[in-house]
């Protein structure tokens, strides 16, 4: 019997269950990053080697313990989701009568709060904060907890679903600070901590070993494609694609761990914990965290730019294995063989052709998918990357400049569209008028033409629905509605009220703004 043990489980802690990766993108600021890095290995080296143990022995974790529990912290959030109530059999409804709603027909919708609980990683004195996208993702509120008990209210200040990481800003000063290491320093079984908040529990400190570097598993592949389900062909085809290249650990990483640091044993960050494989949704010995080498670029991005700033190769990419190799007719057995070039792109402005195959970028080895990726995505648009392919049996080196998706040299800094308009909700509206209002019974309204991706369709809101109160007030126009949405505050929930053509019965959505 065929058995599929292997459940892959973003590991943020809800107050009913584990929750999967979900996508927004926020990215407000502008601010040039100045993070507190490792310049030399720290006094630690002495006290391991006063233990007098043989090298790679487990040696003392209380150092690297005492420098990395004080800069992480723990994450709550609040969201409100819409929710359908249960349909009421008919057998009950002609028993007790027409209280229980029309016949064949659902409940009103319902708002219903949940919290969900994760960790994050001080990176600034003045209060900001990495995380993981699904971390924050969708909240209402965020509140942040540190060490000494001290809770504030946080804001999110940008995301990255397609690297699973955040940054939220709390109004604090002279707050302790993570230093940054080197994730391409890290060896296959060297000792690492993963310190968090697991099981809402205060802050833990489990210890493991590297088990494997740029792992890919699949997990934000999978959650961004469901994310594309409401989206057009062409949207599919222009989105980006995830970065995994994981740093996998056997450290005890449970779901609350989320946004948590892994440290080496200097203290240093070398990853932020995101993920398990697990049967159960629990710790079973494969934890994964992205490199540090990523989180720096991605969060320095988000701060100064409001984006992440991608640079692109231009080339259709596929990893070499045997079977691959045999059928493309390449003797190279590893690397990533070029199964096309992109026309003005990156690659063959460069001179890169359809069947070379890369085997190192920067003088480093390139023997998967997501090697490559980690490398292109600590760049950005304008940056030099060198590439060494082998054609026809012999290596040759180039300097690549890669370009932004416009097949630009420039950073493409995030569109400013206010939250709070009616285009964010990705609809086309139009006024009820004339006879319709009469047939409706109604004073006014405003009805939804067509949904595109956007708040509304994060809803079970359709096309066709009759807005007819929006926050309590009545909408007899698109006018007055875009006024309404124009005063809702950051952060603050809009409750559309109204029905659906045929139907007398009221609906009520939620829609987070």
């Amino acid at each position: 019997m065929k058995s599929n043990w292997k459940i892959l489980t973003v590991i943020a802690l809800l107050s009913s269950a584990v929750t999967l990766v979900a996508f927004n993108l926020l990215g407000l600021g502008k601010r040039d990053v100045i993070f507190n890095e490792a310049t030399s290995a720290p006094a630690i080296t002495g006290r391991l080697a006063a233990l007098g143990g043989p090298s790679g022995a487990p040696g003392d974790f209380s150092y690297a313990a005492e420098l990395a529990t004080p800069v992480v912290v723990h994450i709550r959030t609040t969201m409100t989701r819409t929710v359908r109530q249960q349909q009421v059999p008919d057998i009950f409804r002609d028993f007790f009568g027409d209280e229980f709603g029309g016949r064949g027909q659902q409940g009103a919708p319902r708002r219903q709060q949940g919290q969900a609980s994760g960790s994050g990683v001080i990176i600034s004195k003045d209060g900001y904060i990495v995380t993981n996208n699904h971390v924050v993702q969708d909240a209402d509120e965020v509140e942040v907890v540190l060490t000494d008990k001290r809770s504030f209210k946080a804001k999110v200040i940008g995301t990255d679903p397609l690297t699973d990481l955040a940054v939220v800003k709390i109004d604090a000063n002279n707050l302790p600070v993570v230093t940054l290491g080197d994730s391409d320093a890290l060896k296959l079984g060297e000792w690492v901590l993963a310190v968090g908040y697991p099981l809402d529990l205060e802050s833990t400190v489990t210890a493991g070993i590297v088990s494997a570097k740029s792992r890919k598993i699949g997990i934000l592949e999978q959650s961004f494609a469901q994310g594309q389900q409401k989206q057009t062909q062409q949207q599919r085809e222009q989105a980006d694609t995830p970065v995994e290249a994981f740093i996998q650990t056997d450290a005890a990483i449970n779901p609350g761990n989320s946004g948590g640091a892994l440290v080496n044993l200097q203290g240093e960050l070398v990853g932020i914990n995101s993920a398990i494989a697990s049967a159960t949704g629990y710790y079973s010995g494969y934890g994964f965290a992205v490199p540090v080498s990523l989180v720096k670029k991605v969060t320095a991005d988000l701060l100064k730019f409001g984006n992440v700033q991608r640079g692109y190769l231009g080339v259709r990419p596929r990893e070499l294995d045997s079977k691959v190799a045999a059928e493309v007719g390449t003797k190279v057995g590893r690397g990533i063989y070029i199964d096309d070039v992109v026309d003005n792109g990156a690659a063959k402005l460069a001179g890169l052709q359809k069947g070379d195959v890369i085997v190192k970028m920067e003088g480093q080895l390139i023997d998967s998918d997501a090697a490559m990726r980690e490398i292109i995505g600590r760049r950005r648009p304008g940056d030099v990357i060198n590439v060494t392919v082998n054609r026809g049996g012999s290596e040759r080196d180039f300097k690549v400049e890669l370009r932004n998706r416009n097949g630009g040299r420039d950073v493409i800094k995030r569109a400013e569209t206010p939250s709070t308009s009616l285009k964010a909700l990705g609809a086309d509206f139009g006024d009820i008028v004339g006879p319709e209002l009469k047939q409706l019974g109604i004073s006014g309204g405003v009805r939804v033409k067509k949904l595109y991706d956007g708040k509304l369709s994060e809803t079970d809101v359709e096309e066709g629905f009759i807005i007819v109160k929006a926050n309590t007030k009545n909408v007899r126009s698109v006018k007055e509605l875009e006024a309404i949405v124009g005063s809702v505050k950051e952060g603050e929930g809009l409750m559309l009220i109204g029905m659906y053509p045929n139907s007398s019965r009221m609906y009520y959505y939620a829609v987070p703004i």
